[in-house]
Order: C-alpha cells, then structure tokens, then sequence
C-alpha cells in the first residue's frame, strides 16, 4: 500500500506585546528505536486530527503506545513536528478505508504519477498486530509496501480483520474514541474512481495535536 522543519534554538523576542513564535520541533530522520520510543510516547495518548476543505471538523484516536510503540512513536514524532499539516486524504474507498500521511499530496491537489508513494525518507519496521487488538470499524494502521511502513496510516470504515490479515500485516496502532461523524464524511466525499478513491475535492488535515490521555476518575 501505497513523510520540516529546522531547529530554533531560542525564541524570537517579539516588539511590544506581540507573541512570540513557538520554537519549531525538528522532524525526525530516522525511525525511533526500542530505547528512543519510550521518550516519544511520554505524554502520547491521543492524536487530534482536524480537517478542512471538502470536510471540515476533527476526529481523535488513542495511541497505542504499549501494543506499538514503534508505530506509535513514530506517528507522535511527525504529528509534534508538523508533519502531517497540509497533507491531503489520498485514498478514499466506500466500505473500506481512508488514508493519508503522503508528504507529497501537500503541493498536489489531484491524482499525481507518484502518489502515495511518499514517506518520511527512512523505512520504519512492521510490528505485528499485537495480542488482541484487530481491524475494527475506526481501528488506526500503519499503511506499508509489504517490507516497510512511513508516514502513511488508514482508518478502516468497517470490521477489516479477515481481508487484511490475509493481505499482510498493517500494525495497529489506535482507535477512534470521538468524531467519526468526520470520518464517515471523509469516507462519502466524491473521488474521482471507486477503485482508486482520490477525492475530487481535497480534504486537508491542518494539524495533528498530540496530547495525553485524561486521568482515570
């Protein structure tokens, strides 16, 4: 299946009673480790996904951090980088899934030769689906070419466990918990071919917040 930013060591000082900028967080390079994920996944327990443009609203999913930390890890390092910002929705099949994280669909607003093809620039390992979790309706993966993942994840719009398990592995690592009115607008928008589903108007995810999981009442 078919990911900006240079580090700012200070603030600016802004005049007067303007804001300063907030430092910008480098993207990373290359794929966490065992050891490197543990710091990414601190404080990593939703990812808030807000959209706009042919569909406008938000969705949020809990991390996985403990079933996939690779992926996990991985994901919260791109969203905290601003990776995602801008990327378009490149994939959208009636019944079966909605997908994005190509970087290039940023600088292209329809089907393109290369699409969904783009990645971080480095290859992440495919962690098997862990014990108990499976590709429920709303259940987050990471997309692969069969030998790596990147950037690109998909939310399945109905229960996906049999046909996916049998096509290979897609690690899962979240789950919807709010706003899958957005998503299932996402999943109705018009693409331009039923059996390649890029939307004739885009979606757009403007930013991708990550945030830690309320405490436990």
């Amino acid at each position: 299946m078919k990911i900006l930013a240079a580090v700012v060591g200070l603030a600016l000082v802004a005049c007067g009673t303007d804001p300063s900028p907030t430092p910008s967080v480098a993207c990373p390079t290359g794929p966490p480790t065992s050891v490197s994920a543990q710091a990414s996944l601190d404080g990593a327990g939703l990812a808030t996904v807000t959209v706009s443009g042919a569909v406008s609203g938000e969705f949020v999913f809990e991390l996985y951090g403990n079933e996939a930390p690779l992926a996990t890890a991985n994901f919260a390092d791109l969203a905290r980088c601003g990776f995602y910002d801008g990327v378009k929705f490149h994939r959208v099949l009636a019944g079966f899934v909605i997908q994005a994280g190509d970087p290039e669909t940023a600088n292209n607003d329809v089907d393109f030769e290369e699409m969904g093809r783009g990645g971080p620039g480095y290859e992440l390992e495919i962690e098997p689906v862990a014990e108990g979790l499976t590709h429920d309706p709303y259940s987050v993966s990471m997309a692969n070419n069969q030998r790596f993942a990147g950037s690109q994840f998909f939310v399945a719009l109905e229960d996906l466990d049999d046909a996916l398990r049998q096509s290979g592995v897609y690690t899962i690592f979240g789950q919807v918990t709010s706003g899958t009115d957005t998503i299932d607008a996402i999943a109705a928008v018009p693409v331009n071919d039923p059996r390649i589903g890029v939307p004739v108007d885009a979606v757009t995810i403007d930013s991708i917040v990550i945030s830690a999981l309320a405490p436990e009442e």
